[in-house]
């Protein structure tokens, strides 16, 4: 099997004078969950719409499930899920029959249908409400089946638009449990996304959009390590020890009310180690240690200048 699910070189799209892409690349693996962040009008869902053939591209080229999105639509659309923010589903039909509908459409019949069907109302705890209007059911279970209409084609590449936008908490985790499992089987995950622990909760990769360009990507460690801000807090048993330390280190910050310091630094090994034998020089000992790094929160306010983009979608 290829070890890329999605490659993309220079892809550009335009609205007149407005540059949604500019230019952006993209190397997603098979079987990993990819996340693309970025403020409200960075091109996100422009992109998901592009790698799904429902945009053209004004220039670059890209590659999904190993066929090229201007000449082998047909073959990107077999190989592929769709999956927005707005749940898909008919309102007038029932949970069953949405996902029937679904299989029709894709001319499933007999026991491969039924077998399908009733297989997704299970896997998505729908079966009890399978014989409900969908105009029924609960945010949450709406976009389970939404998910589970998407699935019906067993798609070895799925791209969820911001799919838990909307949702309580407890409907996100469920989600999130989805989409793991998902991969287990096997699936890619194109993700976009507006809340940022989402990202860090799932994504093995992830891509900050900004401008039209990719302006950072890598893991969420690798991402956090790129912004200031890490430090060392060390917390002491009382006041003449935390007074002490302080004098020693002479860069950190004190905090009287609960007896600890801060110490900037990344927290490796050997900063770390280098920082308790110089205690150790001088008799002292931390009760607690504890190292401390930039969230995602922080990751996009440095790289966007916006403080998150879940607080804009509010």
């Amino acid at each position: 099997m290829n070890s890329t699910a999605i490659a993309a070189t220079g892809l550009r799209k335009a609205y007149g004078d407005k540059k949604v892409l500019d230019g952006i690349d993209l190397n997603i693996g098979t079987g990993t969950i990819f996340s693309l962040l970025g403020p409200n009008g960075a091109g996100k869902t422009t992109t998901v719409n592009v790698l799904t053939t429902l945009l053209t591209a004004d220039g670059g080229s890209a590659r999904v499930a190993g066929f090229d999105i201007a000449t082998q639509t047909k073959a990107v659309r077999a190989s592929i899920g769709v999956t927005g923010q707005f749940a898909a589903v008919d309102d007038l039909l029932t949970g069953a029959e949405n996902l029937q509908l679904m299989a029709d459409l894709h001319r499933l019949k007999g026991n491969e249908r039924k077998q399908i069907v009733d297989s997704l109302l299970d896997r998505f705890e729908l079966t009890a409400s399978a014989d409900k209007q969908a105009s029924t059911y609960s945010g949450g279970m709406r976009r389970k089946l939404d998910l589970a209409m998407t699935l019906v084609t067993k798609p070895r590449i799925v791209f969820l638009d911001e799919p838990t936008t909307g949702l309580d908490p407890r409907s996100r985790r469920t989600m999130w449990e989805i989409v793991r499992e998902l991969v287990n089987d096997g699936v890619t995950i194109f993700l976009t996304t507006q809340y940022l622990e989402e990202a860090d909760q799932l994504a093995d990769h992830i891509a900050v959009l900004d401008g039209g360009r990719i302006v950072a990507e890598g893991t969420a460690d690798e991402l956090k390590r790129q912004v200031p801000g890490s430090y060392v807090q060390l917390r002491f048993t009382d006041l003449g020890q935390l007074a002490e330390a302080a004098r020693v280190l002479p860069t950190a910050t004190p905090d009287n009310d609960s007896l600890s310091l801060q110490v900037p630094g990344n927290g490796g090994t050997k900063t770390l180690r280098a920082l308790l034998d110089r205690l150790a020089d001088h008799s002292l000992e931390a009760e607690e240690v504890s190292i401390h790094t930039p969230d995602l929160d922080d990751v996009f306010l440095a790289l966007t200048g916006h403080a998150t983009t879940e607080a804009e979608a509010q």
